[in-house]
C-alpha cells in the first residue's frame, strides 16, 4: 500500500512538474509587466563571456523568475498570506504608518559609491568648462524613518549624501543634498505613500532650491493653476508589495498661469509631443508616466520662452524618473532642454556636450538608484 501511495505521489509531482515546463514553454513572452511596473528580463543570448562571467546563469535565472507561469497571482497570494500572519514586509516593501509604504534601504556598497561619485567628477573635469551641478534627492525612507513597523532595519540614506558631500564637492562641481531643501517640508505631502517617487510638490520644491542656486526667481506657487488629476494612483511600492486596504495616492500638475509652449522631440521613437503630459496613462497601472510620457532615452525639449525672460539657453540633464515631474517647472527659465537617461543612453556625454555646444549640466537622481546603478558609470565617456 505504501509503495503503491509513493509511486502516486512521485507520479503526481512530476505530471505537475511537466504541466509548469510546458505551461512556461507555451505561454507568449511579456516584456513589460503592468502589475509590477517594470521591464522583465529578456530570453538571454548564449556567447562564451556571458557563460564565464556567470552572467548567462543570472540572466537566465531571472527570466525563468520573471516569466514563471501565473507569477502575478503568486504574488498576490504570497502577499494576503503575509497580511494574514501580521508580518509588516512583502517582497521587499514594508508597511509603515500613516498609510506609507517603504522600500527596504540596505548600507550601500561604498566602493561602488566612490566609483561612481569618481565618474560624475570625471565628467567635470573632462569638460572645465561646463557647469555642472549634482542633485540628489533622498526617497521616502530617508525622509521618514519614524514611520517604518517597529524594528525593521534600515540604513540612514543621510549616510550616504555625506559621504558623498565630503567626497564630490570641487570648484567644478556643485551637489545639491535633497535633505537640505526637503525637511523643512517634511509635514507636507513632498512623496506618494505607495510610490517611490517625490510628488510634484516635492518636485516644486527641488525647482525652487534649483533655480536660487542658479539665481533664477522661482515661481510661487501662486503663479500655478494646481490641478488634482487622478485621485486613484496605486504607485510602484503597492504593485510589489500587494498590500491590501491601502488609500490611493493623488497625482498633481502644477500647470502655469501664463503657460510657455514646448515642442518635445523623443529621439528614441523619432516623435514630437506638443505637451508634457500623456493623460493616456492616468488610465492605466502606470500613472506616474503621465509626466513626460514615461522613460525615453533622449528627448529635447523646445521652449518659446520670451527672449527677456530667458535664464538659461541649454541645459543637459541626466536623471532617473524622479525628474520626470520636476522638468515641466525648468521650461519656464531654460530654452532648450535635452533630457538623458543614463540607464539607455549609450553614446558619449563629453561628445554630446560639444556636439549640442551645451554649457550647462544638472545630474539628478534619487538615493536608491543612485546608490544601486552601475549604468552611472557611463556618464564619464
Amino acid at each position: 500500500m505504501k509503495q503503491k501511495t509513493d509511486r502516486i505521489l512521485v507520479g503526481g509531482f512530476v505530471a505537475i512538474l511537466f504541466a509548469m515546463s510546458l505551461t512556461f514553454l507555451l505561454m507568449p513572452i511579456v516584456k513589460f509587466s503592468e502589475l509590477e511596473n517594470r521591464y522583465l528580463q529578456s530570453i538571454p543570448h548564449l556567447t562564451w563571456n556571458s557563460l564565464l562571467s556567470k552572467k548567462f546563469s543570472d540572466d537566465a535565472e531571472s527570466f525563468v523568475t520573471d516569466h514563471f507561469p501565473f507569477r502575478s497571482h503568486w504574488v498576490s497570494i504570497k502577499s494576503v498570506t503575509e497580511q494574514y500572519r501580521l508580518q509588516q514586509e512583502n517582497n521587499g516593501i514594508y508597511k509603515g504608518k500613516d498609510g506609507y509604504l517603504f522600500e527596504k534601504f540596505a548600507e550601500p556598497d561604498y566602493v561602488k559609491i566612490r566609483q561612481y561619485a569618481d565618474a560624475i567628477k570625471g565628467l567635470a573635469a573632462g569638460n572645465p568648462d561646463v557647469n555642472l551641478t549634482f542633485m540628489l534627492a533622498p526617497t521616502s525612507i530617508g525622509m521618514y524613518p519614524e514611520r517604518l513597523p517597529w524594528k525593521a532595519p534600515v540604513y540612514q540614506e543621510s549616510k550616504v549624501h555625506s559621504f558623498l558631500s565630503d567626497y564630490i564637492q570641487s570648484d567644478d562641481l556643485l551637489f545639491m543634498d535633497g535633505f537640505d531643501f526637503l525637511s523643512p517640508h517634511a509635514s507636507e505631502q513632498i512623496y506618494y505613500r505607495t510610490d517611490h517617487h517625490w510628488t510634484t510638490q516635492g518636485a516644486y520644491y527641488a525647482y525652487v532650491a534649483y533655480a536660487e542656486k542658479m539665481g533664477w526667481q522661482p515661481m510661487s506657487e501662486k503663479e500655478f493653476h494646481i490641478d488634482t488629476v487622478s485621485d486613484s494612483f496605486l504607485g510602484s511600492y503597492h504593485t510589489r508589495s500587494q498590500f491590501a486596504g491601502l488609500k490611493p495616492d493623488e497625482i498633481q500638475a502644477y500647470v502655469p498661469n501664463r503657460p510657455v509652449h514646448t515642442e518635445a522631440y523623443i529621439a528614441d521613437t523619432d516623435v514630437t509631443l506638443t505637451s508634457l503630459y500623456d493623460d493616456s496613462f492616468l488610465q492605466k497601472k502606470d500613472q506616474y508616466s503621465y509626466f513626460l510620457g514615461g522613460v525615453h532615452a533622449l528627448m529635447t525639449l523646445k521652449n518659446n520662452i520670451d527672449p527677456q525672460a530667458v535664464d538659461m539657453d541649454k541645459l543637459l540633464l541626466i536623471k532617473d524618473s524622479y525628474a520626470h515631474s520636476f522638468i515641466p517647472f525648468l521650461t519656464q527659465h531654460v530654452s532648450e532642454i535635452h533630457v538623458i537617461d543614463i540607464r539607455y543612453y549609450n553614446g558619449s556625454i563629453s561628445d554630446y556636450l560639444a556636439d549640442n555646444e551645451i554649457k550647462n549640466v544638472m545630474l539628478l537622481f534619487n538615493t536608491a538608484t543612485f546608490a544601486d546603478n552601475g549604468e552611472i558609470l557611463k556618464i564619464d565617456n
